[in-house]
């Protein structure tokens, strides 16, 4: 299976100077704990690491220091994560007939989630891993008015890996360029291209680093886990 994880922010909501996948989590960079879970996870066999050129000798050194024994890939970064992930599209290899997405400031994936993501492509066109909502959502307006409570059984948090079919995704990648569309993850271009897209049960602890406060959920969570377990969970 081929993983492409997009790489390529800047940390300003975490209020970084720098890729907050660079920012130290328990010793290590953030991307070196993602990095690591997609190691273990035997249904990985490439990597491509989509970064801004500014960093990439520092994400050449993350891996050269981790030992990985996987081929990884670093590959030019777009503007935004949509571009990004259509630039890794273009460079997998040839004989690439699916691929994972997950982002990198999802450090605290297991090698597990991404087996199961994995797995399930052989049955799906398209997927996300995700968990339901537990709390109540309201759709407000523009003025901070609720306009509605929807059914919260209805209501799932999307996560990533989120894995399709190579050339069933570049079609609707191609289309989006097309129609102008701009979306916050691929499954939504399939969507919009009217394919399913299927649910992969997620993990609670599989939350996106985004702010200081997620940096010190995910060191708390580390630090349950104990040694070894985030690979081998």
């Amino acid at each position: 299976m081929y993983l492409l994880i997009p790489s390529a922010g800047t940390g300003k909501r975490m209020g970084a100077d720098r890729n907050k996948l660079l920012l130290p989590l328990r010793s290590r960079p953030i991307i070196a704990w993602t990095l690591l879970a997609a190691e273990a996870a035997s249904a990985i066999n490439w990597i491509g690491i989509i970064a801004r050129p500014d960093d990439w000798d520092d994400f050449k050194s993350i891996i050269a220091d981790l030992g990985l024994t996987k081929p990884i890939h670093i590959i030019f970064g777009g503007a935004t994560r949509q571009e990004s992930v259509y630039n890794g599209l273009q460079a997998l290899p040839p004989k690439a007939q699916a691929v994972l997405i997950h982002d990198g400031a999802r450090c605290l994936v297991t090698p597990n989630l991404f087996n199961d993501c994995a797995a399930a492509l052989s049955h799906y066109p398209g997927l996300i891993a995700a968990i339901p909502v537990k709390d109540t959502i309201k759709i407000v307006d523009q003025t901070g008015i609720i306009q509605s409570t929807p059914n919260r059984q209805q209501l799932w948090a999307a996560q990533t890996p989120q894995g399709f079919n190579l050339n069933l995704l570049r079609e609707c990648h191609a289309a989006g360029i097309r129609q102008g569309w701009e979306v916050t993850d691929d499954a939504a271009l399939l969507e919009k291209c009217g394919v399913e897209v299927h649910i992969v049960p997620g993990e609670e602890t599989n939350l996106k680093v985004t702010t200081p406060q997620d940096l010190a959920i995910a060191e708390f969570i580390l630090s349950q886990r104990g040694a070894g377990e985030h690979l081998s969970s």
